[in-house]
């Protein structure tokens, strides 16, 4: 490995954290900001609305930005979206203004969603290459920021130190961090390219990842780098990819895995503090147990997929992270809490890398099956936080995340339909000769 690509490999994992970081800030401090607000859960449903309205409007614009601003630009401006929303989180919640801290939560996740895009980008390049992965490790840090994150919460939180300070202090951090992290990103831009707008986000991210990761291609190139042995139902060229019902399983399966993760990282202090009774620093301590699983699972996530395979993992995944929402639901003790909380974390923190390598693995058009699948992923963190709010009002929080199994449930379903779905439509092999397709040959042998 050269120098500039392992300063870049640096760089990239660098930011990840930095995202991971702003995220733990915030969550850890979600009780203190509520009982600042004097909101209500529905209330904070619509709050952290706004984080979920401003990643699918950076998710939206951030296949376009790439493709006529690069991925380093891109990667700047959401650097520094990130920074700013937290900054005027801390404003909200020393005025104790709700719309301001929804304001600094939208920003926040432009950020977010805008640089996720550009940086999986330039990940994916970095992968091509080094010729070994990069995007696990570079996932495994956001998580890592966030644990780092978390800790530094539950220190900042046991020591009364007031939110806005700690949020401010944050910002800068993740400044300095982000500052010295772009240098090292290439400087020749990566996916830009002018080209006529598409109807869906899918395709403009595809078009962005198609043309930074692999360049242009001829028909029929990606299929020739297919991984051996998948077996798509065919989708006519021109037809959308979501007419694939494989496909639309994948979608549910991950659409209820990242509803899993995305309300542990929304409501996760909020249920253990108002739902269990524990003081705000130890919900944090939660959060950062969860954050820490998260964690230790993405890092050893190449492991377990290498060993049972991706379909397995997934189904692995939506079972774990249900039996830890249940035993989390209903402890009654707090070492079942911690174990309910590794669970969830464990079963969440490969939910949707994995899902996203799956739908990769299909000969027939991959990067657009993996932009459409992960659209099924933002649009669960787009809906999470309001339902649950909405839910938690009424029932209490510890009763709304059993939504959470139920959608894990369905998920489970529709992996299994899916799995015999493509176990069907495994082709039969042409006879080679006319001798090999004799009536005398055994019925196993023709279809084996």
């Amino acid at each position: 490995m050269t120098r500039e690509l392992a300063r870049w490999r640096l760089s990239l994992f660098t930011l990840s954290f930095v995202v991971g970081i702003g995220m733990a800030a915030w969550v850890t401090r979600t009780p203190a900001v509520r009982d600042g607000l004097g909101a209500s859960t529905a209330t904070m449903g619509l709050v952290l609305f706004g984080l979920s309205v401003g990643s699918m409007a950076g998710v939206l614009a951030g296949g376009p930005l790439v493709r006529r601003a690069g991925t380093r630009r891109v990667i700047v401006a959401g650097a520094g979206f990130l920074a700013a929303g937290v900054a005027v989180v801390a404003l909200g919640a020393a005025a104790g203004s709700a719309p301001t801290v929804f304001a600094g939560l939208a920003l926040f996740g432009m950020g977010s969603g805008s640089g996720e895009i550009a940086l999986n980008i330039d990940g994916a390049e970095l992968e091509r290459r080094l010729r070994r992965p990069v995007l696990p490790a570079q996932h495994g840090s956001f998580s890592l920021g966030t644990l780092v994150g978390a800790l530094v919460g539950i220190v900042l939180t046991a020591a009364s130190v007031p939110v806005p300070w700690h949020l401010l202090g944050c910002a800068a951090v993740m400044v300095a961090l982000a500052g010295w992290a772009v240098r090292g990103l290439p400087e020749a831009s990566l996916g830009r390219r002018a080209v006529a707008g598409d109807p869906v986000v899918g395709v403009a991210v595809v078009d962005a990842t198609v043309d930074a990761v692999v360049g242009d291609q001829p028909p029929g190139a990606a299929r020739d780098r297919a991984t051996p042995g998948a077996v798509p139902v065919p989708v006519p060229d021109g037809r959308p990819v979501w007419r694939d019902p494989a496909l639309v399983l994948l979608g549910v399966a991950l659409l209820a895995l990242a509803f899993a993760e995305g309300s542990a990282n929304d409501w996760l202090p909020l249920l253990t503090v108002d739902g269990l009774g524990l003081s705000e620093a130890g919900g944090s301590m939660v959060f950062a147990a969860f954050a820490a699983v998260m964690t230790i699972g993405r890092f050893s996530g190449q492991v377990l997929v290498a060993r049972m395979g991706s379909p397995r993992v997934l189904v692995a995944s939506v079972v774990t992270s249900a039996v830890g929402v249940l035993l989390v639901s209903y402890a009654p003790h707090p070492a079942v809490l911690v174990g309910g909380v590794a669970l969830w974390g464990l079963g969440a923190s490969l939910g949707f890398p994995v899902a996203i390598s799956v739908a990769g693995e299909d000969p027939d058009r991959p990067h657009e099956r993996v932009s459409a699948v992960a659209t099924a992923g933002y649009l669960a963190f787009l809906v999470g936080p309001p339902v649950l709010g909405l839910l938690g009002e009424q029932h209490g929080l510890r009763t709304a995340i059993l939504l959470v199994v139920a959608l894990l449930a369905l998920a489970l379903a529709a992996l299994s339909v899916r799995s015999r779905l493509l176990a069907s439509a495994r082709p039969t092999p042409v006879p080679a000769s006319l001798d090999d397709a004799r009536p005398d040959t055994a019925p196993d042998d023709a279809v084996r």
